[in-house]
């Protein structure tokens, strides 16, 4: 019974330190999509926009409050893209503290189990073994003094080793 609880707690943390893990690639993967277009965006809007100002400053006056919003959506999308990684930064942290935590957990439990299973050896052990050989040692006796009272001869030890004074020298 013992071993089956441990055995499904084993496999729940199991369980949950995968599904962390999942969780902590997914966020790995849309920071790393998310940085990716942000830096597309930004390449894109270097090659469009800068060779327009040095090739024409009659446009430069018309794209200038264009180039300043865009700038200060550059800014904004940067400021929301940090505040992101601060909020997966701590829900990381968060996760890798909830994991260390279910380790020492199940850590813990296991070695409380295997302190249980050393008690109930020991008790088995005290209880039922050395009971069971002193009974067979006193059967023994009792069984060897009755055989000697009666005035029966010895038995022979049931694995054929033992061979009587009398047939040793024919």
């Amino acid at each position: 019974m013992d071993n089956n609880l441990l055995t499904a707690f084993i496999a729940l943390t199991a369980f949950a330190v995968v599904i962390q893990a999942g969780i902590l690639v997914a966020l790995y993967v849309a920071v790393r999509k998310t940085t990716e277009r942000m830096e597309a965006m930004s390449l894109e809007m270097k090659n469009k926009a800068l060779p327009t100002l040095e090739n024409a400053q009659s446009l430069l006056v018309e794209l200038r409050p264009k180039i300043e919003t865009i700038a200060a959506n550059v800014a904004d999308s940067t400021t929301m893209v940090r505040a992101q990684l601060g909020r997966i930064d701590a829900t990381l942290g968060d996760v890798l503290d909830r994991t260390r935590l279910q380790v020492i957990r199940a850590d813990e439990l296991l070695n409380r189990t295997m302190d249980k299973v050393e008690e109930t050896s020991e008790v088995v052990h005290k209880t039922v073994v050395s009971p069971l050989r002193q009974v067979s040692g006193l059967m023994s006796a009792i069984t060897t003094g009755v055989e000697v009272f009666l005035g029966q001869k010895r038995r022979q030890p049931r694995n054929g080793m033992g061979v009587p004074q009398d047939e040793m020298f024919i």
